[in-house]
């Protein structure tokens, strides 16, 4: 640098600036930490605080059930302007309890409800209270969902399906639990960002699957509940989900608070709002949730049984279920959110012989959070499967995964979207889920040998603890240690109960007045933005070095011979997760139903034959396009002989089913079906060619099987008909 050119005032007159705007900044971002604390009392005050930011009434009241439960479900009043259209299925959006308060899934407008209603469908909330009912269990709260769920569909007899459900984080391995046992109940189910398989994961990617071993099993977590007097304070769930990114809990998040004070506050109060409302679980829920989930895995390979005998196979469920998950969620990964369908299916074919549709959907980069909360997530995923479910629900049995393109210029028959993108849904198989990486059998064998641990350890805290510990702990010894919960604790200290943040707010208020922001190129708030960085990666260093240690430590003491032969596993003795057995019933029925459809195959009318050919014709593709399901859409309500959507799907299965049983005895009895029909079949021919052309133009084998189903249906029935194949 030429001296001459140097001003030492310069220099000065920045550091002023800085540090008069660092000094106002941190006047103002502790007066948001006391208006967080205030914010806190507020609603720990209120008997059923929530976040939602629609107006609603109440349906019904959980706790005045014959077994009460602290849960609720209110109707969402749609705001002005919004048409609701009554022969639109329902949706229920379930929140989950993990800790927090209710309310997230209408935490703004664009949420999952908030596109329900868009699309214009009655919406649904099913949100608690934060204190449980004396003994109330997870199979009281799923008899309770099943009452809500009975209740909407009263409510909505007009409607052309069952209610669509959502059920969000730990509140979708419930809905499925539930599913399995009423597969009566819901229309097409949708998971976001839940576990059910919960060993799953990567080696080196999601550490949170080691808690339970670290932690020598479920001891800790009943000792918990003890010392809470029968209750188990949800603020250790939080507190679990800040330890998993020690970057964002201890900096971060603070920081970009404190850099942005002046409009950052209202969005991060507003989360707050949320964050910081924990509540309360029951110790028979927590314990539940932890020995048979978390810890045993039991939901994935139909392990559990009901109190009433009724074993929670999942592959029960009738119902289209939607899987939606991140490669950015830390909680709950792909693996977990999908492994469920390689633990309960040994091949493509088992998917089909029982019927099950299944769509998934995986995020790149979004977090857990954000799967629910996001409003870019809001706008895309959960507005295209507003839009499509009764797509979704047509789909016919098999795998699938959802994919989202955007609406260009270019776009064929765009106008048949609705939105800025075109939903596909093309066929997977189960090595697209084995691709995204899990365990190896030994792995699931360290898994193992940590829920085999946690049932002695567990054993021996109720043996030789447990009993000290009740016979000490009183209700007034439990509200004090969780009002002593370091969380609890951050929330009331920086409140005006506490003498020495009541100053704050007329100093805020007078910053404000008076608030002289630095410079954006401020050398010296440069300085403070590098710094910030800096702490970033080293707390995410150590965040990483602490997962390797975890998961080191793990494999390194879960994977002993010996300790595994104490708790009774051997490598000689198999996986030791076994796939659940096939249901005698159920594969007698499937036999039976193949009977059927092989003599059905000539069976109906034009009707048939054109589901028939819109299939054949598509199926070479292995994916379903919004774009044809609108055009049919279209063309049934113009002639008006709509049947409904429940007919429409039967018959679209049992079609799909005839053409994978014999594709070419079936699609050969097509002229059967129009037999006598001429003038029908050539209006039917016409539907067709619409529906299979709204995608896009024809591949080279559509565009020949097209040609094949044109010379069907103006062909003459054969005199020998379809018996000469069989």
């Amino acid at each position: 640098m030429d001296t001459k050119d140097f001003n030492p005032l310069l220099g000065y007159k920045e550091w002023t600036e800085y540090m008069i705007d660092a000094g106002q900044r941190g006047v103002l971002y502790w007066d948001v930490m006391r208006r967080r604390g205030n914010q806190y009392l507020e609603r720990m005050a209120v008997k059923v605080p929530h976040v939602l930011q629609f107006n609603h009434h109440l349906v019904l009241d959980g706790r005045t059930l014959p077994r009460p439960v602290n849960y609720g479900i209110i109707k969402i009043d749609p705001p002005e302007g919004t048409v609701i259209d009554e022969r639109k299925r329902p949706f229920v959006v379930i929140d989950p309890r993990a800790g927090h308060g209710p309310g997230i899934g209408g935490f703004k407008a664009d949420s999952e409800i908030g596109e329900a209603l868009g699309a214009g469908h009655a919406c649904y909330f099913i949100g608690f209270t934060p204190v449980p009912e004396p003994g109330q269990t997870i199979e009281a709260v799923i008899e309770a969902w099943a009452v809500f769920l009975e209740r909407v569909a009263e409510l909505h007899p007009a409607a052309e399906g069952k209610p669509v459900v959502i059920g969000n984080c730990q509140a979708g391995w419930a809905l499925m639990m539930l599913a399995a046992k009423r597969p009566d109940l819901c229309g097409p189910i949708i998971v976001a960002g839940s576990p059910m398989s919960y060993w799953a994961g990567v080696r080196g990617v999601n550490p949170m699957r080691y808690t339970g071993g670290m932690l020598g099993g479920s001891w800790l977590t009943a000792m918990m509940s003890d010392l809470g007097h029968g209750k188990f304070d949800g603020a250790w769930l939080v507190q679990n989900f800040e330890n998993l990114n020690p970057a964002n809990t201890l900096w971060s998040k603070q920081y970009n608070l404190y850099a942005n004070i002046d409009t950052e506050a209202p969005r991060y109060l507003g989360f707050e709002r949320w964050w910081g409302g924990h509540v309360i679980l029951t110790s028979e829920e927590m314990q539940y949730i932890v020995d048979n989930l978390f810890v045993g895995n039991k939901l994935s390979t139909a392990e559990l049984v009901t109190e009433d005998g009724v074993r929670l196979d999942l592959r029960k469920i009738r119902s289209p279920i939607v899987c939606l998950c991140s490669k950015g969620d830390d909680i709950t990964p792909p693996q977990q959110a999908l492994g469920w369908i390689l633990d309960l299916y040994g091949s493509d074919e088992d998917i089909l012989a029982v019927g099950q549709t299944i769509v998934y959907a995986v995020h790149e980069t979004i977090g857990h959070l954000g799967i629910f909360v996001s409003g870019s997530v809001a706008k895309k995923e959960h507005q295209e499967f507003a839009d499509n479910i009764d797509l979704i629900d047509c789909l016919p049995p098999g795998l699938y995964e959802a994919v989202f393109q955007t609406v260009t210029p270019d776009t064929a028959h765009a106008e048949l979207a609705d939105g800025g993108y075109i939903s596909r849904f093309e066929r997977r198989t189960l090595a697209d889920i084995r691709a995204l990486g899990g365990n190896t059998p030994e792995d699931d064998r360290c898994f193992a040998a940590v829920a085999r641990l946690s049932e002695v350890t567990q054993g021996l805290y109720r043996t030789m603890a447990q009993p000290v510990i009740r016979a000490l702990a009183t209700e007034q010894s439990a509200e004090k240690l969780r009002r002593m919960h370091p969380l609890r604790l951050g929330y009331e200290l920086f409140s005006d109960r506490n003498p020495a943040m009541q100053p704050l707010a007329s100093a805020a208020q007078t910053v404000k007045e008076n608030r002289q922001p630095a410079a954006g190129d401020n050398p010296f708030l440069q300085w403070e933005k590098g710094f910030s960085d800096w702490m970033t990666q080293g707390l995410r260093a150590y965040a990483d070095w602490r997962d390797m240690m975890t998961e080191q430590t793990f494999f390194g003491v879960y994977s002993q011979s010996w300790l595994q032969a104490l708790l009774g596993l051997r490598a000689s003795d198999g996986p030791p997760r076994n796939r659940p057995g096939e249901d005698p019933e159920h594969a007698a029925f499937v036999q039976r139903r193949i009977e059927e459809l092989k003599a059905k195959m000539d069976q109906g009318g034009p009707r048939e034959a054109a589901i028939r050919a819109l299939l054949y014709v598509r199926l070479p593709e292995n994916a379903a396009d919004e774009r044809g399901f609108e055009m049919l859409r279209r063309i049934r309500a113009e002639q008006g002989t709509e049947k409904p959507l429940t007919e429409f799907k039967q018959d679209l299965r049992e079609q799909y089913y005839m053409l994978r049983l014999d594709e070419r005895r079936a699609v050969e009895a097509i002229p059967l079906l129009l037999k006598g029909r001429e003038d029908e079949a050539r209006h039917l021919l016409e539907v067709v060619r619409k529906v299979v052309t709204a995608g896009g133009p024809l591949h080279d084998e559509a565009q020949r099987r097209l040609a094949e189903v044109e010379r069907l249906f103006t062909a003459p029935p054969s005199a020998g008909g379809p018996e000469e194949h069989s």
